[in-house]
């Protein structure tokens, strides 16, 4: 029995070392990824992909040269921003918030209109009762708080946008990316 776990121990630790393959790329929310199986790297960043052989026995790694280093970098900046967020993350974004700028705007001119008519119609009309004149009031006060909803939907869209504009100049991205 000993000589079976003396025999064991010789064959474990005779195993040879494996080595593995570890891909790293940062994707469009800036968040580094990192994986040991390239089909799982998506097909947009497969071109930005590093990769890195790990082993259990250290290796004498080669400097890459500084012309290579500089131009890798320099082609990093020019498809993404300094979180290496690309044109396309950026145009999600603005894309977004504009289509929610255009419905909030279609919504607010929409409630605006009603509030109108009622507030004319109001203003030009006599009524048999008080009670049909209140209701008329709260109708009004119904569309105007419509409207006001619709015109703080504006206001965050317009406000979204600008804070993406900034947001876009700090991490130094390319301004034809927002349109």
């Amino acid at each position: 029995m000993k000589r079976f776990f003396i025999l064991l121990i010789l064959l474990t630790f005779s195993i040879p070392a494996y080595s593995a393959t570890i891909y790293r790329w940062v994707d469009k929310d800036g968040v580094v990824n990192f994986t040991d199986d390239l089909s799982k790297v998506p097909s947009s960043y497969r071109n930005r992909v590093e990769t890195e052989e790990r082993k259990d026995v250290k290796e004498k790694v080669t400097p890459q040269s500084p012309k290579a280093a500089i131009r890798g970098s320099e082609q990093e900046e020019i498809n993404t921003d300094i979180y290496g967020r690309d044109e396309s993350w950026w145009r999600e974004k603005t894309h977004a918030w504009r289509e929610k700028l255009k419905e909030a705007t279609e919504n607010y001119d929409a409630a605006q209109k009603k509030y109108s008519e009622k507030s004319d119609e109001l203003s030009q009309r006599r009524f048999g009762s008080p009670t049909q004149y209140k209701m008329n009031i709260i109708e009004l006060d119904r569309l105007r708080e419509e409207r006001d909803k619709c015109g703080a939907q504006v206001s965050e869209a317009k406000t979204m946008l600008e804070k993406l504009s900034k947001e876009a100049q700090e991490s130094k991205a390319d301004p034809a990316w927002l349109e």
